[in-house]
C-alpha cells in the first residue's frame, strides 16, 4: 500500500509529517504527495515543452543527444534500467541538470557532473523546464529536511548537500505498444526521486511479496520515492524499491526529478544509524558507477 501524504501540513506539523515520510520510506520506499506546492501552471508547462521536445524530427534531437553530464536527450533504445535481464526500454527522454553558465568556475575546473545544458531551438522551452526544475528543487530539499527530523538529525542537516545539487529533471515519454517493458525494474540512483504523470497506467512498485502493485493516479499528486544513494546514506534504514514501466496502450508521458546530493556529499552511514554497512563514497563517484551500468546497451 503507497500512503498519500499532505505535504501542505508539514509547516504547522513538521514532526508529524516527518513520521508519515519516514515510516513510508522504511516499508514500501514510495509516497503519494498532495498539497506540495508546485504550481499547477509551472507543472502544465513543463509537459507542453516536453510534447513540443518530443515531436521534433529525431535528427533534430540527435543534436543535443545525452553525454557524459547526463544531459541531452536519450533516444529510444539506448536505456536498459533492468541490469538483470538485458532488456532494452522502450521510451525517450530528455535531461536538464543544475544550469550553470560556460565561465562558471565548475565547468572550467571539471567539477565532476558540471556542464552547460543542452537546449533545443524551442521558444519558451528553456524557461518551463528551469521553472519545475526550480520548484521541484525546492520541494527536495523541504523533503529532506523531513527526513533528517524523522533520523532525528536537525532539520537542516542537509542542506548543504543539496545547495548545489547533481539534480536531474528528465522529459520522460513511453510510446504505445502492445505489451512488453517501458522502463525496465530498477531502483532509482539518487537521494529522492518526485515524479508526475499524465495519468496514463503503467507504474508498478515490486510489493515484499515479490507481486508487482499498480501505482494509482492522483490528478495533480507528486510521487516520491527514495533512491540507493539515500537508502544507502541511511545504513539501510530506508528502503529503496524496485519499480518499472509497463508499455502503455497509449502514449504515456512522466515528469522526473532526481535530487542528487551535490557532487563532493561524501556519503556515509548518517549518525545515529549504526555500524556502518558501506565505506563511503562521493556522490559523484556512485552516480557514475549507476550511469555508466545503464547505459550499456548492447549493440
Amino acid at each position: 500500500m503507497i500512503p498519500v501524504i499532505d505535504w501542505s501540513r508539514y509547516g504547522a506539523a513538521p514532526d508529524v509529517v516527518a513520521a508519515e515520510i519516514g515510516l513510508a520510506f522504511r516499508e514500501t520506499g514510495f509516497a503519494t504527495l498532495v498539497g506540495h506546492g508546485v504550481p499547477e501552471e509551472v507543472m502544465a508547462a513543463a509537459y507542453d515543452a516536453a510534447d513540443g521536445f518530443f515531436a521534433l524530427p529525431a535528427a533534430e534531437k540527435a543534436r543535443i543527444a545525452i553525454d557524459i553530464t547526463n544531459r541531452g536527450w536519450a533516444a529510444t533504445g539506448t536505456e536498459r534500467l533492468d541490469e538483470t535481464s538485458g532488456e532494452v526500454d522502450a521510451k525517450e527522454a530528455f535531461n536538464v541538470g543544475w544550469d550553470l553558465p560556460p565561465n562558471d568556475p565548475r565547468i572550467i575546473g571539471g567539477e565532476p557532473f558540471r556542464a552547460v545544458n543542452r537546449w533545443p531551438d524551442l521558444q519558451g522551452f528553456r524557461d518551463a523546464a528551469l521553472g519545475y526544475f526550480d520548484a521541484a528543487h525546492r520541494l527536495g530539499v523541504s523533503v529532506q529536511s523531513a527526513i533528517a527530523r524523522d533520523l532525528a538529525l536537525p532539520p537542516d542537516y542537509f542542506d548543504g548537500h543539496f545547495d548545489a545539487p547533481m539534480a536531474t529533471l528528465r522529459f520522460l515519454k513511453y510510446p504505445a505498444g502492445d505489451g512488453g517493458i517501458g522502463a525496465g525494474a530498477h531502483s532509482d540512483y539518487g537521494s529522492i526521486t518526485l515524479l508526475s504523470t499524465d495519468g496514463e497506467a503503467g507504474l508498478q512498485v515490486l510489493g515484499k511479496d515479490g507481486e508487482w502493485l499498480d501505482v494509482p493516479f492522483q490528478p495533480g499528486a507528486l510521487i516520491v520515492n527514495i533512491g540507493d544513494c539515500l537508502m544507502r546514506w541511511s545504513n539501510d534504514l530506508y528502503v529503496s524499491t524496485k519499480h518499472r514501466v509497463l508499455r502503455p496502450k497509449r502514449v504515456r508521458r512522466s515528469i522526473a526529478f532526481f535530487l542528487d546530493p551535490n557532487p563532493d556529499s561524501v556519503i556515509s552511514a548518517l549518525p545515529g544509524t549504526g555500524a556502518a554497512k558501506y565505506p563511503p563514497i562521493s556522490a559523484a563517484e556512485y552516480l557514475r558507477s549507476r550511469l555508466d551500468a545503464t547505459y550499456e546497451v548492447p549493440a
